[in-house]
Formats: structure tokens, sequence, C-alpha cells
């Protein structure tokens, strides 16, 4: 018999089973009972009780019959919950290991633009992320990069054109194309960029909109943008939801938005909102978790519980076309989770595909080691010329303006400034906080260093570094001494990636990165407490920023207002 009458054969079988089940005639093979049930079409919860066959739910009702009980009394049952838009390489962790954290915490499914890797390693890297992401407790939707390189002013070791789209958008776990970064492009009706989108025409497609509001917001959504997730103000916000944009609400390790614009979810609007966290990191998310974390937030701001559970299930399901998930009825995958209570959103139990995946925090899956599998093309991507101090001189004119951080946020300002020189050249000033920023190209060795200052950072004294720098990932590194900021850069190449804090020659922490200078291949315990480490010897060397490794990573995005030092050197980001 051929296959596909197998597996046609044996999905009739589970579904006239599941009709059976539903209209009593057969008792199913697992009932969940005893709880409340979060209904996210209607926003209630009803008491009732939960059948669950072949990994579907069959239907709600009562079912004294069932071959197998769960007791969910004083329980809440509610939809597995959804990131809307993350990248996965900001966890620092591989893929199974992230599973491993983020399942026990509630989370079954994430929608991931993988344009990290892609601007490291292009599609045979995301094609690595593809094969780490199947058989894992949770599912794992795609964007396709659309902007790699972010603009010109970056150097990325690989570019992802629209034949590499099409390619993607042909897999069945891609939802869409990622998120569309380049605002010039689309003003100017660049073909490359509208060949992208023609592309993309049948599907979902993302948006990255920094502080776009006005004539550029009605030409960046006519040209077929459907969502934005990088609002910072209110006003911001509500003019890309009334321009039709689905709205991300943001909250992450480095971009925490979702305060500021949650006056925005109202009944009139709620159905055009979502949750993101865009990026964060192994060790908020083993701190204080993902998308539980953002239902705390949320609904200690005073966002109704229910509602703030739809926002991230059935909405994000619904605007990426996820069919069978993001809801609990009958016909959908049983991709469940049940809390304690709609206060501490605790996760007492996980569910994949009517499984049990994950109970009290503890993950049920084995894990394959990440190392196992991973092709050349991701093992080994720091390929760095000799650099030299003198690659980091900056003269007088090249240094009358500085990057000025904004703390918790990854928009900066473009400052004038009055640097200190000596003998000619300037040099970082502690006491003033005008420390040196410096871009190394770590992809073609091409020795290429963009340097420039930057104010707010607040070292004084050591240097860091590290080979995560949105969106091209070259080294990126901040120092108040140039042979310290040598010695960072050197340390962070030499492992084949990482992130470095150093002072007086010496190596204060350092956590290696070799699965493409983006992510560990250690677990996940161990990576966070090597990136707790690395931020408390940031602060210890004076900065002041909530997470200084979390602002380095923004430093180079060339397509964030207002300033930026890639390797090409400082850049006014109008």
């Amino acid at each position: 018999m051929h296959p596909e009458n197998d597996r046609f054969n044996k999905w009739r079988w589970q579904w006239r089973r599941r009709i059976a089940i539903a209209d009593g005639r057969y008792a199913p093979a697992l009932a969940i009972t005893g709880g409340k049930i979060v209904n996210v079409f209607t926003e209630e919860l009803i008491e009732t009780d939960l059948a669950i066959d072949a990994g579907m739910i069959a239907a709600t009702g009562h079912f004294p019959d069932a071959r197998e009980t769960v007791d969910a009394s004083g329980k809440i049952i509610a939809p597995s919950f959804i990131d809307a838009h993350i990248h996965l390489e900001s966890s620092l962790l591989w893929v199974p290991e992230f599973a491993r954290i983020v399942v026990p915490r509630g989370t079954g499914a994430v929608i991931t633009d993988p344009h990290e890797m892609a601007n490291v390693a292009g599609l045979p890297g995301i094609t690595a992320v593809r094969a780490a992401a199947r058989h894992l407790p949770m599912d794992i939707a795609f964007t396709a990069p659309s902007s790699v390189p972010a603009s010109p002013h970056e150097s990325p070791g690989a570019s992802f054109d629209v034949g590499a789209i099409r390619e993607m958008l042909a897999w069945d776990e891609t939802a869409g194309l990622g998120e569309v970064m380049n605002l010039p492009g689309i003003l100017e009706g660049a073909p490359a960029l509208a060949a992208k989108l023609d592309a993309a025409s049948h599907t979902v497609r993302d948006g990255h909109a920094p502080g776009v509001t006005g004539t550029s917001l009605q030409a960046y959504v006519t040209s077929g943008i459907l969502s934005d997730h990088e609002s910072t103000q209110i006003e911001e916000a509500r003019e890309k939801l009334r321009a039709g944009l689905m709205i991300l609400l943001r909250e992450g390790s480095s971009e925490k938005n979702l305060l500021e614009l949650l006056p925005l979810v109202t009944d009139h609007t709620s159905h055009r909102f979502a949750f993101a966290s865009d990026d964060r990191d192994c060790h908020d998310l083993l701190t204080f978790g993902h998308m539980d974390e953002t239902l705390r937030i949320a609904t200690s701001a005073g966002l109704d519980p229910l509602r703030a559970i739809r926002l991230a299930t059935w909405n994000p399901a619904q605007f990426y076309r996820l069919p069978g998930i993001g809801a609990i009825a009958p016909g959908y995958r049983a991709n469940l989770v049940v809390l304690d209570d709609l206060e501490s959103f605790n996760v007492a139990m996980t569910m994949h595909n009517g499984k049990v995946v994950a109970r009290q925090g503890r993950y049920l899956e084995s894990i394959a080691e990440p190392a196992d599998s991973l092709p050349d093309a991701v093992l080994h991507t720091v390929n760095l010329d000799t650099i030299r101090r003198s690659d980091f001189r900056l003269l007088p004119e090249q240094a009358t303006h500085a990057v000025q951080v904004e703390n918790g946020q990854i928009v900066t300002r473009y400052i004038e400034v009055d640097p200190t020189t000596e003998r000619g050249e300037v040099i970082a000033d502690p006491a003033h906080d005008l420390l040196k920023l410096v871009c190394v190209e770590r992809h073609q060795a091409t020795g290429r260093v963009g340097a420039g200052l930057v104010r707010g950072f607040g070292l004084k004294r050591g240097a860091i570094a590290g080979t995560i720098a949105h969106d091209a990932h070259n080294i990126i590194a901040v120092a108040a001494d140039d042979t310290d900021l040598l010695t960072a850069i050197s340390i962070v190449a030499e492992s084949q990636g990482g992130l470095a804090a150093v002072a007086d020659g010496r190596v204060l922490a350092h956590l290696p990165l070799p699965i493409a200078g983006l992510m560990s291949d250690q677990p996940a315990p161990v990576v966070a407490e090597a990136y707790a480490e690395l931020e408390r010897a940031a602060h210890d060397l004076g900065s002041e920023l909530d997470s200084p490794f979390g602002a380095l990573a923004f430093m180079a995005l060339s397509v964030i207002p207002e300033a930026r030092v890639t390797d090409r050197g400082l850049l006014h980001v109008r």
C-alpha cells in the first residue's frame, strides 16, 4: 500500500474515533478532570472536563469511562503559550537546550526569525537550526529573513537573497517573511526588496519600524507589511495600530516596552495585539521565565488574565496562521498548560500533542547532545585578520559626535561631544563617561575596523567585547583602555566567538559561544551563570546599565536610530 494511503487511513481512523468520543459513543484515551478551562474565544473560565485522544482535543464535557485521567482540581487549563516574535539565538542556547528551559514555563510554540544565524552562516546555518528543532516537544515556526544584510553599512558573513527566501517559504515550518528593516529601500521602491515582498505575497510579512510615523509609516504599511514590534511610545503604537498593523508587545531582556503600550489594549483593540520577547537571554529565562513572566507583568499592570492569555495564545496563532493551536476546543491539538492560578501563572504541567512533557518545572524529555550533528558552517565562523592597537586610532575630526546609550532601550541618540586628546589622538575619558566603541569585521578577515565614541556605558576601566552584534555579528567592544580593548577582542576571537570582560590585562569573565559566535553548546545553567558573571564584571567595572552586554549587542545595528558604530565607522541613522 502507498505510504500516502497509510497516512490517510490512520488520520481517518483517528478522525472517526474523535467524532465518536465527542458524540459519547467511545471512551477517550485521556480525560483532564476537575479544572477550569480558559476559553480564548469568549474570554471566560468554564468548569468542564477535557477529552484527549491521539494528541487531539476530542471534546469538552464529562468522560467517566476515559482510560486514563489527570486530576486538575483547583487548577486552570489554558492553551500553551506562544511567543509571537523571538530570535532563538538571543537566548545564547542551542535549540534543544532552549526547549528544555521554556517548555516547563508553559511555552508551546515560538515564531522565530533566524536572521542572526542567517547573517553569520546563511541558509546552511538556518537549515542546522531547523534540523535541531525537529522532534522537540514544542512547535518552532520560522520567518524567512528579509534583511540580510540589514543595510549597506554592515558586513555580514552571508547574504540571504530572494532565492533563499523562496526556498525557506516552501518549508512547512515557515510562517512568513521576517521583519523588514530596510525603510529607505521601501521608500525608494528598491527592486531587490520588491522581489522579496512579492515572494511572500501569500503569507505574513513582519515589520520593523522603530519611530516610523506620518507619511513614512503610510508608505511602509502600503508596501505590504503587516506587523510591528518596535514601538517604544504609546502614540507611535497607536498610529501603527490605526494603520492596520498587528502590534507585538515586546518584553525582552534589553527592550521592555510592554508597560508603556499596554493601555492601548482595550475591548475594541485586543484582537490586534500579541506578546513577544524578541531577545531574551538564558539568564532571564532561567531566573524570571518566558511568556509566563510576560503574563505576570501584564496582569500585575491591570490587564485581565483571560485577555492576557488570549494575547499569548490565540492572537499569535491566528495572525501567523498556525493551524490547530492557540485554543482549547474540539479538533485542536492538545498543546496545554495546567496553571496553579491566574496570578502567579505558575505552570504545574505542560502538554504537547496530548503528552505530558514537563511537570512542576521539570522537563521530561531527553535532549540530544548539541554538537552531535552541527555542520562546520556554524562551528568555525570567526575569521579575523591581525588587529593592532593602532586600528582603534581616532583623530579629533573623526570624533565630534558620539553614540548616547539609553538604558533599557535599543534606540540611541547622536550627540555632539568634546573629546579628550593626547598626542593628537582622541582617547577614552572614563571620568566623563566617553569611551571607545569599536566594531571589527570577523567573517572574511578583511581587517576592517570601525571606531567611534560612546556615552552611557559608564565603564571606569577595562573593556567588554562580544561576537553578538546585531545584525551582522561582527566583534563589538566598548573600552576605557585600548590595551584592554585589544585583549578583549582577542579573547572572543580565539574561542571562535563569545563574550568577555577584561581589565588591567586580566580576563575577568568569558563565555565561549562556538555555535556561529552566537550560542553555547553547554547546558543552560552553565551558560546563565557565565552570563551573569559577565554582567557582574561589567558592573564592577563601573557600568550602571541594567544589562551592559545586552546593550553592547545592539551598538552596531545600523537600522535603529540614531547612532551606531559598524565595521565601516560611526553612523548617523536618520
